[in-house]
């Protein structure tokens, strides 16, 4: 394709994919979902499972693919159109994480943590260990360690980005449940990703590599609090304008800092998105970090994550689910996961004297694993580390396990009331959720 070519292509699939979402965005409301959650559907149904399959030849007009990239198509720009939504709206999570309510619950936080990491990462390897040695689900290049290692990951991995879109959808923000789970699912992830790195380098043979990974990130994340931060906020002042608003320069300014953030995270092999994290927890409180998400966060959530959500759909195909041997595997990993994280999570909150109703809306948020399962998912499907059959069978599992979030939620709420809110400003912020969330 040329590149006027490309560009009348990438347009049409905007259309597509935005009018898609709003309309399944619609049905899932109706059903006490989230968009984001109607967004994870859509994009599957976008992809060869429901769109390829009823109209194949429109459906790769639509979205042109070629498995072996020698050729210029859709993944040509979807795919880094959507790191870039993702990277954006990463930094808006860390733009409006409470460290300081995070801090107060630091021991449940780390308790949850721990037993989300642990339970699941043994009973998915576990699982891999049978897998590896009584199915061809995973490649041959794979070795039995790292096919532990990698689905041990990925049923460690909490959707972070997801997590934070239904604590804001469901007013959460500042209550005990919602940091413990933010908490938790942020050290959750930055774990699961040192783990990938070690999977990634074991299957380059690499493995200074991975130790290189895991150094540098921290080494990042302790240049960006004790070095980036004090700088950003001694000089606050000059990303307003005289009107006390964010002036052009300074929301450039941010998006440089995570660019750079982002880029980083990305070359030592542990992802743009907790780069970008940690550049918005780094922007000075509060003003400048308020009027920043203004900005960014409608354009962001509104175009650039719909369109990661399709490119992870365009690579799912569950038509290769055609055997009741794969199905029963897809139960055992559904099983495996519930178990390991959102079972394990609720314990470990009620061990720390989290109350009953709490750690169980602590637990569930754990639990969902959405964004963050499809981005190591695709990692491992690009890699050769898991076949595309896995793949489809963990694809289903995030959606599941996400999909299940809402509804316990609206149970909590219906049968419990809401939760503890922790201080007046956080008190502020939930009511003024609470009002607009009720009128959508």
């Amino acid at each position: 394709m040329s590149n006027l070519q490309l560009a009348i292509q990438f347009f049409l699939q905007i259309a597509i994919i935005l009018a898609a979402c709003r309309i399944v965005g619609i049905v899932a409301r109706w059903i006490g979902q989230p968009q984001v959650v109607a967004e994870m559907i859509t994009g599957v149904l976008l992809g060869p499972s429901v769109f390829g399959l009823w109209l194949p030849e429109l459906q790769q007009f639509c979205f042109p693919w070629d498995v072996s990239q020698s050729s210029r198509d859709t993944q040509s720009y979807l795919f880094p159109a959507s790191q870039l939504g993702l990277a954006l709206y990463m930094f808006v999570v860390g733009l409006e994480f409470r460290i300081d309510i995070v801090r107060r619950f630091l021991h449940s936080s780390i308790a949850v943590s721990v037993a989300g990491m642990a339970t699941p990462f043994v009973l998915g390897g576990t699982l891999a260990y049978a897998l590896h040695r009584s199915t061809d689900l995973f490649p041959e290049a794979t070795s039995l360690l790292e096919a532990c290692l990698f689905l041990g990951a990925s049923m460690c991995i909490t959707a972070f980005p997801m997590l934070a879109r239904i604590i804001h959808f469901k007013g959460l923000a500042g209550t005990r449940m919602g940091t413990v789970a933010l908490g938790a699912g942020a050290i959750d992830d930055a774990a699961a990703w040192c783990l990938l790195a070690i999977v990634l380098a074991s299957f380059s043979g690499n493995f200074q590599s991975a130790i290189g990974s895991i150094v540098g990130g921290a080494a990042f994340v302790v240049f960006a609090f004790a070095v980036v931060r004090p700088l950003l906020k001694r000089f606050s002042q000059r990303f307003l304008g005289e009107d006390g608003e964010v002036s052009e320069t300074g929301l450039v300014a941010a998006i440089i800092w995570m660019s750079l953030a982002a880029m980083t995270t990305d070359a030592l092999h542990l992802h743009a998105v907790f780069g970008a994290f940690i550049a918005g927890a780094t922007m000075p409180r509060p003003l400048v970090n308020r009027q920043v998400i203004e900005r960014i966060q409608p354009l962001t959530v509104a175009l650039l994550l719909p369109l990661f959500f399709t490119y992870s759909g365009l690579n799912t195909r569950l038509s290769l689910l055609n055997t009741s041997t794969l199905w029963l595997v897809g139960l055992a990993v559904l099983a495996v996961a519930i178990i390991g994280k959102g079972v394990a999570g609720w314990a470990a909150a009620r061990a720390t004297g989290i109350p009953h109703r709490e750690a169980l809306g602590i637990g569930t948020l754990m639990n969902a694993r959405g964004l963050m399962e499809l981005i190591i998912i695709n990692i491992g499907l690009e890699r050769g580390i898991i076949s595309p059959e896995l793949f489809a069978i963990l694809v289903v599992m995030a959606i599941i396990t996400t999909l299940m979030a809402s509804p316990i939620f609206e149970w909590l709420y219906r049968t419990q009331g809401l939760p503890q809110i922790e201080d007046e400003m956080s008190l502020a912020v939930h009511r003024d959720l609470q009002t607009r969330n009720a009128g959508v």
